[in-house]
């Protein structure tokens, strides 16, 4: 028993099981230069081991690890072994490869050190899924995972498509404009210009002036021609922010570009044909305009072809930590700077609060967190103070993970409610099976006794 237990693996088979495996596995001297290299360590890198061998590693993989942060080193420096970092390394034909690698010390029978080992993991294809799963939560600039959203994903390529006038509604810092710019972006028009006008910011004259142009002499001031923004869009799409604001002069201007496809500039003779595609947008609601007389009905149906309404903050918290990495991803790209996430701690604040001014106000919290985080981890004490002091948090431990489940339960119940309870309308909408929803519904506790309605079965006899 105690020869087995003292059994040594004969070399010639460790280096069967080296060439066998699908990591690539490399070791290296004191010295920092690489004395065994593997076949997946040639197919994943393209170098020959001939040409690896007697090598320093860093002349080899090139990984961004090398510059600073390096594994193996801290594993030949601190005597500890670390697993599954993650980096990336340079093949010998330029391509940049995603890895996760392990490190180890080399040690013979003896116990005494003669170098590292580390092994990595090719996760090309594992990003490329990861990516291939972003893209389905994201169109354009707009990330999303709730259902409604989803809704609007899923027609935005044929509403882009079709030349029809869009109308877009949504609260204040919605990302209306971000939805118009999505919609050019996918249209046929997506060469031309983009022309976005704030209606609510300018008074009628100026406004007219602004949107139709103006031809010279056609006022004192007007010492030459000035094409407006009808004309500098072009073939393109101009959208028309805030329509609810327009006065009704103005509409009746409006509604003739819509019905007749033309318009005629202050001071000119004849009227112009305008190829131009038009969005419009508003935070109010247009049909109980016209009920008040405030918005002409024949302008609302002119505008309300197709209509695409976004869901406020509060109602997608499912969202908030997506929008928080695509954030701190644009951040970091446009600053310069290198934060590398949020703590759990301060992403469960941001689960909890309302955001009245929307994803606009999410945008800023983390813009604010920019200035005083440069680097790391986003804290607590990065955001804005009143929003440290007004929003509630947590008492139970593992607040990450309770914000997510709150949140969750929150979007089924509001959805169930929406639908009678009926699971299976519920399922349809969130877009999963019944059988999904079901064990969502126990998982999360979600108390269905008592609840008004029947269950999807029931109500399908």
């Amino acid at each position: 028993m105690d020869e087995d237990s003292h059994y040594q693996i004969p070399d010639h088979v460790t280096e069967i099981i080296l060439e066998s495996i699908s990591d690539g596995v490399f070791t290296v001297d004191h010295q920092w230069r690489i004395t065994t290299f593997n076949r997946a360590a040639e197919q994943i890198t393209g170098i020959h081991r001939e040409q690896a061998v007697g090598k320093h590693c860093w002349e080899i993989f090139q990984s961004n690890m090398c510059e600073e942060g390096c594994a193996l080193r801290r594993t030949m420096k601190q005597g500890k072994s670390f697993i599954d970092s993650s980096t990336y390394i340079i093949t010998k034909e330029g391509r940049r490869i995603p890895v996760v690698v392990s490190t180890s010390l080399l040690k013979d029978t003896k116990g005494k050190t003669l170098g590292g080992v580390e092994t990595f993991r090719d996760m090309s294809l594992v990003e490329e899924l990861r990516k291939e799963l972003e893209r389905r939560f994201q169109i354009s600039d707009i990330v999303s995972r709730n259902p409604g959203m989803h809704k609007i994903f899923r027609i935005l390529p044929q509403v882009a498509e079709s030349d029809s006038t869009v109308l877009i509604q949504g609260e204040t810092g919605t990302g209306k404009e971000l939805l118009a710019r999505a919609i050019h972006g996918l249209s046929p028009r997506r060469g031309k210009p983009f022309i976005a006008v704030n209606c609510g910011a300018l008074p009628d004259t100026l406004l007219e002036s602004e949107i139709f142009g103006y031809k010279k002499g056609a006022f004192t001031d007007a010492a030459r021609d000035k094409p407006g923004f009808l004309s500098t869009a072009e073939e393109g799409t101009i959208l028309l922010d805030e329509v609810g604001d327009l006065s009704a002069a103005f509409q009746v201007r409006l509604l003739r570009v819509l019905q007749d496809k033309t318009y005629q500039p202050l001071g000119a003779t004849k009227p112009i044909k305008a190829n131009v595609r038009i969005i419009a947008a508003t935070n109010r609601d247009l049909a109980d305009l016209v009920e008040k007389g405030l918005f002409r009905q024949d302008l609302f149906y002119r505008i309300n072809i197709i209509r695409l309404t976004l869901p406020p903050l509060k109602e997608r918290r499912e969202d908030i930590p997506m929008l928080v990495k695509h954030f701190i991803g644009r951040f970091n790209r446009l600053k310069g700077k290198s934060v590398t996430g949020i703590s759990q701690e301060a992403l469960s604040i941001l689960m909890f609060h309302d955001y009245p001014g929307n994803i606009r106000e999410l945008e800023n919290i983390i813009e604010h967190a920019f200035v005083l985080c440069p680097e790391g981890e986003i804290q607590i004490h990065c955001l804005p103070e009143n929003l440290r002091v007004s929003t509630p948090r947590p008492v139970m431990p593992g607040s990450m993970d309770a914000a997510i489940k709150s949140t969750e339960t929150q979007v089924i119940l509001d959805t169930l409610e929406r639908n009678s309870y009926n699971q299976l309308a519920t399922a349809r909408e969130l877009g999963i099976h019944k059988s999904t929803l079901f064990r969502k519904i126990k998982s999360l506790g979600i108390d269905m006794s008592g609840r008004k309605g029947r269950s999807g079965r029931a109500q399908q006899r």
